[in-house]
């Protein structure tokens, strides 16, 4: 039943940094590299729409972040290009359809943060010409265009290119994402949304009252702008209490956002920080995160134990129905109306 329900849907992670782990390679192995580690978890997890988020780690930053987001839009390329039967980088809703009906994922890609547009944001139009169709303008800190959500004490809205930036992806038809931004930055974003707004990768700060979490005043703004909230796997956005770390509890978090939202507003954005960072530590190194339990979860480390989730919301009582729209629907209404 499980399965059956799970592979019937169309599955949709709105967030893996997995492209961060296939760059990390030679590019003459980044094609080959993808499809013996990653596109067997895909697979196996029933993913369908993939979004692949272009992360800019810090010691990119600020002088090789234009070059390294450059990079990592290539290697998405060329990932797609070596696996063309498996795989399809997708612009729009008709080339998502196109793909699911050949079998193939549908991977779209993102900016996480847009370190290397900077202040530039004439340069939205330059990566939405190389495929970019998701856009964040800040992670943990204080950007060019905004603050995260670690600086919510500043209180700080968006920048005048903030703004610019708003402004410009709707123009382009590029879907704006509010994870990781402050909170009075995400109230001005809502401010100024004309088209929806998406949270990629988000959880209820009902729950888990993290900084990076959604309240309920802005899960409700995304839901009126007609957007999604996607729910975070991270386990400390999760809970502060690892014992309650499962699957159960992404479904709390969904339940919640749906409770606040409605059903047609509530996505799946896994985030596996810990399977990408076993990717890119070096054999010989510690890993600073191996001994951080915010990013254990145990039985659902990667995108093959996707179907986990499914699971939980038919052991919650879920209708079928609801459960296709959470696993992937809403997000593919989402991005056939308004992306590209």
């Amino acid at each position: 039943m499980t399965l059956d329900l799970h592979h019937r849907a169309v599955v949709a992670d709105a967030h893996n940094d997995l492209l961060m782990a296939v760059v990390a390679r030679p590019p003459r192995r980044w094609g080959s590299f993808f499809r013996t580690r990653w596109l067997p978890q895909l697979r196996e997890g029933g993913i369908d729409i993939q979004v692949l988020p272009v992360f800019i780690d810090d010691q990119y930053r600020p002088e090789g972040a234009l070059r390294q987001t450059l990079r990592m839009i290539e290697c998405a390329h060329t990932l797609a290009e070596d696996n063309a039967d498996d795989v399809a980088l997708c612009l729009n809703g008709a080339d998502i359809d196109a793909a699911l009906a050949q079998g193939k994922i549908a991977l779209v890609l993102a900016l996480e943060s847009s370190p290397g547009i900077d202040a530039s944001t004439e340069l939205f139009a330059t990566l939405f010409r190389l495929g970019v169709r998701i856009a964040s303008i800040a992670h943990w800190g204080r950007t060019p265009l905004a603050d995260g959500s670690r600086e919510d004490a500043t209180r700080s809205r968006l920048t005048a290119p903030g703004i610019e930036a708003v402004r410009e992806m709707e123009r382009l038809g590029m879907l704006f994402d509010i994870s990781h931004l402050g909170a009075s930055g995400v109230a001005h974003v809502l401010e100024l949304a004309t088209r929806p707004v998406i949270a990629t990768h988000s959880c209820a700060r009902a729950l888990r009252d993290h900084h990076r979490n959604l309240t309920d005043d802005q899960i409700r703004g995304v839901a009126a702008t007609g957007g999604v909230v996607c729910v975070n796997f991270v386990p400390d956005f999760l809970t502060d209490d690892q014992e309650k770390v499962s699957p159960d509890r992404i479904v709390d978090h969904i339940e919640h956002i749906v409770s606040v939202a409605g059903i047609d507003h509530v996505g799946l954005g896994a985030d596996f920080v810990r399977e990408v960072m076993t990717d890119v530590t070096p054999p010989c190194c510690e890993s600073p995160d191996d001994e951080d339990p915010m990013f254990d979860f145990p039985g659902l480390e990667g995108p093959a134990g996707m179907p986990l989730v499914t699971e939980a919301l038919l052991r919650r009582g879920l209708a079928e129905d609801d459960i296709v729209k959470i696993l992937g629907g809403n997000m593919q209404r989402l991005m056939n109306t308004h992306m590209g």
